[in-house]
């Protein structure tokens, strides 16, 4: 019974990473082994259960049927595993963190090995991009974003605001003059940010209404470090998140613009795969965040 079980454990895995390398390493055993688990489960059922190519697996009639009855025995053995383990482990294992560039670099960087300091027996494999993964299917125990969240079947815990403010060069005002209002910013400069969806406009939130400006951009990046190094050499106005550039307004390199249009929609999450029990070295790991970032300095600005 108990080889069953992990046969079918092993044969949700391989159905959720599309594939058998991936399930291996999400497994932590050999291609072989899962290969054997697979060949296994299709033997005892009588039928096959997958369609095999060079590429990706799919499932047939059959597995389709079956797949759902083993994840749920796969999520009932993880969660049995984590409940014991809740109550009698210290955070211990690797734990794999998604995070954008720009945060990851300026704020998980100094943060990380006083976390790897607190807690010795837990490891860290970081990824930092600013393209979306998918928690579930890539195998991160965790993700941070900054984002107007949407509805998701991930957990979100909120970890801090992270406001956008409109920022120029006191050079660059110098030679343009300082817009007065949104409106304004048609005929300046701007700096466009390629991943956001409105690359080439900015929905401002002025007196209660929301402006759509079209807005000219000399520059168009994906990465928010070049948007702020460009706008400190005056090259145009540029709106991001005062997690970046809180320094810069203390000391007067970048200057607040149209304040009254401050966009407050935005938070930095870490976000989750849904669990009824949290591994204690993501819970710790959230935690250690959430009371970090609660004395961020870019949070009085």
């Amino acid at each position: 019974m108990s080889d069953l079980v992990g046969a079918m454990i092993t044969f949700a895995k391989v159905a959720e990473a599309n594939g058998f390398s991936e399930a291996a390493r999400r497994l932590g055993v050999s291609k072989s082994a899962v290969s054997k688990h697979v060949t296994r489960l299709e033997d005892h059922f009588g039928t096959r259960l997958l369609n095999r190519t060079t590429r990706r697996v799919s499932l047939t009639e059959a597995g389709l049927a079956l797949y759902e009855r083993c994840a749920r025995i796969a999520e009932a053995v993880e969660e049995a595993e984590q409940a014991v383990s809740s109550h009698s482990d210290s955070p211990r294992g690797q734990l794999r963190v998604n995070a954008p560039v720009t945060f990851g670099l300026m704020h998980l960087a100094p943060a990380i090995p006083d976390f790897l300091a607190a807690y010795p027996d837990v490891t860290m494999d970081l990824t930092l991009n600013d393209r979306f993964v998918d928690v579930v299917d890539e195998g991160y125990d965790l993700a941070v974003r900054i984002a107007k969240l949407a509805d998701s079947s991930l957990i979100a815990k909120k970890l801090a605001p992270a406001p956008r403010k409109i920022l120029a060069s006191p050079e660059y005002l110098a030679r343009h003059g300082m817009p007065k209002e949104p409106a304004d910013l048609a005929h300046h400069a701007c700096l466009g940010y390629s991943n956001s969806p409105g690359r080439d406009e900015w929905r401002i939130r002025w007196k209660g209404e929301v402006e759509t400006i079209r807005i000219r951009s000399p520059l168009v990046v994906n990465n928010g470090d070049v948007l702020l190094s460009a706008a400190l050499k005056g090259l145009g106005i540029v709106w991001i998140p005062t997690f970046m550039s809180y320094a810069h307004l203390r000391d007067g390199s970048l200057v607040h613009l149209l304040p009254d249009g401050d966009d407050h929609s935005l938070s930095v999450y870490a976000l989750y795969p849904h669990s009824r029990h949290l591994s204690p070295k993501t819970r710790a790991f959230v935690d250690f965040l959430a009371r970090r970032f609660r004395r961020s300095p870019w949070m009085e600005d």
